[in-house]
Parts: structure tokens; C-alpha cells; sequence
């Protein structure tokens, strides 16, 4: 019985004020993610592949999940899958650098990579020692 006290114990994060504001972003950023595949491009305009935006709504959903659960029970598993899905998230959007589209959509792009590598280093920060 205190074999699994302690387990539970070891495996609980206490959350830093960055690790918090990393999990606090990577929610956000998986809500804005959620809709993608109920907003395609419209008909002849260039955009991504339907499935493309499908795997990122499914991916979304996960990050969002997992996150939340890290969050409440302080789980260094969910936030490394909650980092994952996002990265795949945007991994998916970096086809954008090589396509013809507006610069516009690039930057945007640039901005996703950006704010994921903040939401990971911030998640994945040292926390607070006792």
C-alpha cells in the first residue's frame, strides 16, 4: 500500500509558473486547432489536403485532452503527448515554405512554428523543487 503512495507521489508534478503558461498556450493553441477540418479551402482555391486538416482537428483534440490532464493532475506523460500532438500539428503546415501562396500565409505559418517551440520549452522548463 505504500509502495503505491509513493508511485502515485513520484509520478505528480508540481507545475512551475512556465510550465504552467506553456500548458495554458498549448490549450489555446489546440482549440484553435479543433476546427481546422470544418473550414476547408474554399472550391478552387489552393489549401491543404481535407485529410491533412482532419489529422490536425483529430490531433487537436488530443493535445487539448492531453494538456488539460496535465495540467490538473500535474502528469509529465500527458504533456509530452500534448507536445507531440502539437508538433505534428504543425509540422503538417510546414509545407507552406515550399508552395506558392500569399506571404501572408507564411508568416502565419512562421508564427505556429514559433509559438510551439515556446509552448514546448516553456512545458518542459524545470519545475519548482520543494
Amino acid at each position: 500500500m505504500s509502495t503505491t503512495t509513493a508511485q502515485d507521489t513520484a509520478a505528480s508534478t508540481r507545475w512551475s509558473r512556465k510550465n504552467k503558461v506553456g500548458l495554458g498556450l498549448a490549450i489555446a493553441y489546440a482549440v484553435v486547432n479543433i476546427p481546422s477540418a470544418a473550414i476547408p479551402a474554399p472550391d478552387g482555391e489552393e489549401g491543404p489536403p481535407l485529410a491533412i486538416l482532419v489529422v490536425c482537428s483529430v490531433l487537436g483534440v488530443v493535445a487539448l485532452v492531453a494538456a488539460v490532464v496535465a495540467w490538473r493532475r500535474g502528469s509529465r506523460p500527458a504533456a509530452r503527448l500534448s507536445a507531440a500532438s502539437l508538433v505534428v500539428v504543425t509540422v503538417t503546415a510546414l509545407p507552406a515554405f515550399f508552395v506558392d501562396v500569399p506571404a501572408g500565409i507564411k508568416v502565419m505559418v512562421a508564427a505556429s512554428v514559433l509559438l510551439t517551440v515556446a509552448i514546448v520549452v516553456l512545458m518542459f522548463s524545470p519545475s519548482d523543487r520543494d
